[in-house]
Order: C-alpha cells, then sequence, then structure tokens
C-alpha cells in the first residue's frame, strides 16, 4: 500500500505540503515565492539531473566504480539544491554536506578527465543510444 509519508530518522516526512497550489512554493527561510522563479528553476533542474542519475546508477550493473562516482555527484546535486533553496541561509551554517566546495569541483573534473581519457578521440557526434545505461547518460547530460 502506498503511503504519503516516508520514514527519516524515525519521524515521518511528508512528501506533499498541504499548502496548495497557488502558483508558489517556499524556500527553506519560509519565504514564498512564484514557481516560475529563477531559483525554483534551478533547483528543479538540479533535481531533474540528480533524478537521471539515479536512473543511470540503476541501468548500470558491474561498474562499482561508475556508481561510487554517480553516488558522490548525487550526494553534491543535493547540497546545491539545498544551498538553492536556502536564500537567507538558514541551514548553510549548520549543514556542511550542503556546501559544495572547490575540492567537490575538482574531484568531478578528474572524474572527466580520467573517463575521457579512456575514450577514443571523438570525431562526430554521436547519437544517443546503445544501451539503457547510455541513453540515460545521454539524457543528463543534456539536463
Amino acid at each position: 500500500m502506498l503511503s504519503g509519508a516516508i520514514r527519516r530518522n524515525n519521524e515521518d516526512v511528508k512528501i506533499y505540503t498541504r499548502t496548495g497550489d497557488d502558483g508558489d512554493t517556499g524556500l527553506f527561510d519560509g519565504t514564498r515565492v512564484s514557481k516560475d522563479h529563477p531559483r525554483v528553476a534551478a533547483y528543479g533542474d538540479v533535481d531533474e539531473l540528480n533524478a537521471w542519475l539515479g536512473f543511470v546508477r540503476a541501468a548500470i550493473d558491474n561498474d562499482q566504480g561508475m556508481v561510487e562516482m554517480l553516488d558522490r555527484i548525487q550526494r553534491d546535486l543535493f547540497g546545491l539544491g539545498a544551498r538553492l533553496a536556502d536564500p537567507a541561509r538558514k541551514i548553510a551554517e549548520r549543514v556542511s554536506k550542503a556546501a559544495v566546495t572547490p575540492h567537490d569541483i575538482g574531484r568531478l573534473e578528474q572524474w572527466i578527465d580520467l573517463l575521457e581519457s579512456e575514450l577514443p578521440p571523438l570525431r562526430r557526434f554521436i547519437l544517443a543510444g546503445g544501451s539503457p545505461a547510455g541513453a540515460a547518460r545521454h539524457v543528463a547530460r543534456t539536463v
């Protein structure tokens, strides 16, 4: 049976807010902004990318190194989304995992360089597809 709540730290967390849909949404600091506000659009894009990377993780079977990379990237994206939803920095100072640091960016760049070094030189555009994981990677890349 489906439930309207999930469990986290032994307490129910609702997946809906019961605030209705008047075209606005709440940020972490309690302010209400339009759902077409650039900040909301940005964290929506980050959330969409995170979901696609989860799809990629589910589609790859035997590449533990890639799974670990994607897991770390998804965690960084949660931190980035939290920062975008926190204009008054209410959580930023007390939740260090909501920070994406220059170290995190450097790590991502190293992974890109490593993965790119394993590929032949790109001589033409690549059509999306080939495998479910490959197609999901292309969608994630475009997001």
